[in-house]
């Protein structure tokens, strides 16, 4: 009898190191198998225009004695301030920034400037404005203050208009739905080519909100374009399954 119960013993005893080794194998091919996944882009564009400008004004005036040079850079900007009212703008959208008095003959080269232009006043004012094409059609009329006599600086200060968009916040959501839509369809297909289906998500990456000119003009400034395009590419990872 006892040698039976030792008999038994030992089956058993068999049975259970044998199960414990194909278990361990199993899990060793599982191991080595590896996850199938996918990695797409999905992208969301729009279409938008600017709903804020800048218009940066810099002019100048010169005379020999500093009140010569004053009266006539107040001139000046009375001319630049008539200007702007008769196109509707308010005094508030107009800023005066800095004014800048330089003596001239207090310079390193001060024996060689003239006279008549001792003193250079530099007055900067800008102008903000949510009306974009009102801003963008004074820019284009603005021969009329060299008619009344306002000299402009030749620098990028005075280069026109910047334009920009300030309501990205209105399009994040459904741009970044429908970013995520489009990468899962994109993973569908592949999926389907690869006789498999998408699964879950691993890992996805939003992507950074992009403002870019609606036009891509080469060594053009983008901000000077009052239409722009808003852009998003999300990365999203899929488990696939079989």
């Amino acid at each position: 009898m006892q040698g039976l119960l030792k008999l038994l013993a030992a089956v058993v005893l068999a049975i259970g190191v044998a199960a414990s080794g194909w278990l361990a194998g199993s899990k060793l091919v599982e191991s080595r198998t590896g996850l199938r996944t996918v990695t797409v882009k999905g992208l969301a564009e729009r279409n938008v225009k600017a709903d804020l400008g800048f218009w940066p004004l810099r002019f100048v005036a010169t005379g020999p004695t500093l009140e010569e040079a004053r009266i006539r850079l107040e001139s000046s900007e009375q001319a630049v301030s008539k200007f702007l009212a008769d196109r509707g703008f308010k005094p508030a959208d107009a800023e005066i920034q800095n004014i800048l008095v330089e003596d001239k003959l207090a310079g390193y080269n001060s024996g060689e400037q003239p006279a008549e232009i001792r003193f250079v006043l530099t007055e900067d004012i800008l102008v903000r404005s949510t009306d974009v094409e009102l801003l963008a059609k004074s820019a284009r009329e603005i021969g009329e203050l060299l008619k009344s006599g306002v000299v402009f600086t030749n620098d990028s200060w005075s280069a026109g208009p910047s334009y920009i968009f300030t309501k990205i916040n209105d399009l994040k959501a459904e741009m970044l739905s429908e970013a995520i839509k489009r990468a899962k369809e994109t993973a569908a297909t592949f999926a389907s080519e690869s006789g498999g289906k998408v699964g879950a998500i691993q890992t996805a990456n939003q992507g950074v909100f992009e403002i870019l000119p609606a036009i891509a003009i080469p060594n053009d400034r983008p901000e000077k374009q009052i239409d722009k395009t808003v852009r998003v590419v999300t990365t999203i990872t899929y488990f696939l399954a079989q």
